[in-house]
């Protein structure tokens, strides 16, 4: 792997290369491997999609006429010059001078770049056939908004036609899936920047009927699991979150205080000073515990515009939110809980498969987070303990950790193995210390509860995202916003039709009935991938005999309308993935 991210940076010094030679003019910012590809911004030039071919064709000629990769180490001074008509480049040479004496840079040819590395010797290690551009895109300078815009050029390489083939008929797939495009067809939500606010979701009635399902799933499974609903706020006062360490260590993700006339306000990035609140409001015995709150609490983060995507990164959204509290020889079974909820949950949606991270501290920046080193090293440890009982393979992500907490990240994989983020598990020595949180202990005195923090979906919008992909609009039976079609073949089949949907009213039914042909109507239905279609006529009249259930995905099955019914009744109580 290490060798094709090698050959991807060298095909981003490549692509660059190129654009300098048909754009002379460009500006270099950065040109970084990625995963499955590489990318390369620019400024001062005007690329187009059109141009794409050009500079591939270009590209490809530099690869096959064997260009050596040469590394040189200037001075500050030295580097400075080769680079004095590339302003990106100016910048990133002052910032490496505050800690280098020496800087790295790259000669291929008649190009240089700045650069680390490391790179392959000669463009002749590549492929040509396995190189392909991609599209663009805008970025900023440096990810800040405030910095100028540029362009990125996106690309590929693999060592053979082949993977190259196999990834680009799986890119056409994911754009086939993509919830955007499926979300505006379907008619699930809206996103409308001018009217309402970049990153804000409108839940429109159709998607609004799977989030209700996911919900409401959600909270009979958290009922049974001994979770107690509660409710709190979208605002507080700002001591609120200078306690809890929030205003500090968050600001920049919060919004602007909201100044009354008596007192100042947030909205809340998250639910958790809001329940602590809730369990200090009585005194606790040993014996309560755990205590487990549950919220489907909406938060508010100001993400950067430039990094919003469809209902994937949002400003507004809904997290499925728990905190327990417990004793500290109760957090190993209660981890341990959470974890197995986790899985099950995921199971019934489809996900089995799971990639398992440790969010871990950043050593050399201790000071981004709050707590004693014996709290972090013991939070630390009990989530290592739990991974290693439950015998599942997982990584440690060095810095990947809340301020406040440690915790066990978990990556669901779609249908094209693709990571989604979901559930997330964290341990809490700090906030019960911060928060003066206490129960009396089996002796009588004052003990400090553990405080886990967790999501085993994520938050909504990201989590129906994740679904609308996974399985490409086209729902199982319980999450589909249309269950069944009515598709009646002439107008005086109109109220057989509504006998039908009287029938079978415990389920999401919609009739189709416009003056279109029946043909039309059912491609309709299967372009709305609706389960199931009955289209009714004349021999369907008598609803005794056996009517046509046409199945998404072409098969036609005979059921009475009573069978019917009570196929439906079953695979909904199951929550059965398939038809």
């Amino acid at each position: 792997m290490e060798s094709l991210k090698k050959k991807r940076h060298s095909a981003s010094h490549i692509l660059a290369m190129a654009v300098k030679r048909l754009f002379p003019q460009a500006k270099l910012g950065i040109g970084p491997a990625i995963d499955n590809g590489f990318y390369y911004d620019f400024s001062n030039v005007e690329i187009k999609e059109d141009d794409l071919p050009r500079l591939e064709k270009e590209a490809k000629k530099i690869i096959l006429s064997g260009v050596e990769f040469r590394r040189k180490e200037l001075s500050p001074k030295e580097a400075q010059k080769v680079f004095q008509n590339e302003p990106f480049k100016l910048e990133l040479i002052k910032d490496l001078a505050k800690r280098n004496k020496k800087i790295s840079v790259y000669y291929s040819g008649d190009f240089v770049d700045l650069c680390e590395g490391p790179h392959i010797n000669s463009s002749q290690e590549l492929n040509a056939q396995g190189f392909k551009l991609l599209n663009l895109a805008g970025a900023y300078w440096r990810g800040k908004e405030t910095n100028p815009m540029l362009v990125r050029v996106y690309g590929t390489y693999f060592d053979s036609k082949e993977e190259l083939e196999a990834y680009l008929q799986k890119l056409k797939e994911i754009k086939k899936r993509d919830h955007k495009v499926l979300g505006k067809k379907l008619d699930l939500f809206g996103i409308y920047p001018k009217e309402i606010g970049s990153g804000l979701v409108l839940w429109h009635p159709q998607g609004a009927v799977i989030r209700e399902e996911v919900e409401n799933f959600w909270k009979d499974v958290h009922k049974k699991e001994g979770y107690q609903l509660v409710y709190t706020p979208h605002i507080g006062r700002v001591g609120l979150w200078k306690k809890s360490g929030h205003f500090q260590h968050y600001r920049e993700m919060m919004y602007s205080p909201i100044e009354m006339p008596d007192e100042t306000y947030l909205l809340k990035p998250m639910n958790c000073p809001f329940h602590v609140q809730i369990y200090k409001s009585e005194q606790r015995s040993y014996r309560d515990l755990p205590i487990k709150y549950a919220e489907l609490g909406t938060v508010y983060r100001y993400e950067k515009k430039g990094v919003l995507l469809g209902l994937l990164r949002v400003r507004g959204f809904t997290q499925d939110d728990a905190h327990i509290f417990c004793r500290q020889d109760q957090l190993e079974e209660e981890i341990a809980k959470v974890f197995n909820l986790a899985k099950k949950m995921l199971k019934v949606f489809g996900f089995k498969k799971l990639e398992i991270e440790l969010a871990v501290r950043d050593k050399e920046n201790k000071k981004d987070y709050i707590g004693s080193e014996e709290v972090w090293q013991k939070a630390e440890r009990a989530l290592r303990e739990i991974l290693k009982k439950e015998k599942v393979d997982f990584h440690e992500g060095e810095g990947e950790a809340k301020f406040y907490g440690p915790s066990i990240d978990i990556k669901l994989l779609d249908s094209l193995g693709r990571a989604w983020q979901g559930p997330t598990i964290q341990v809490d020595f700090n906030f019960p210390e911060k928060f003066d949180l206490y129960f009396i202990n089996e002796k009588g005195k004052k003990e400090r509860p553990v405080m886990i923090h967790r999501t085993v979906l994520g938050a909504m919008e990201r989590f129906i995202g994740g679904l609308i992909e996974h399985y490409a609009g086209a729902f199982p039976l319980w999450l589909a916003p249309v269950q069944i079609a009515l598709v009646p073949v002439a107008e005086k089949h109109l109220a057989l039709a509504k006998k039908v949907a009287d029938h079978l009213s415990g389920f999401r039914v919609k009739v189709y009935s416009s003056s279109e042909t029946v043909s039309k109507r059912i491609k309709k239905a299967e372009e709305d991938k609706v389960p199931y279609v009955l289209v009714l006529g004349d021999k369907e009249k008598g609803l005794k005999t056996k009517l046509p259930v046409r199945i998404r995905g072409g098969k036609i099955k005979n059921m009475t309308l009573e069978s019917f019914g009570s196929y439906l009744a079953e695979k909904v109580a199951n929550k059965s993935l398939n038809l």
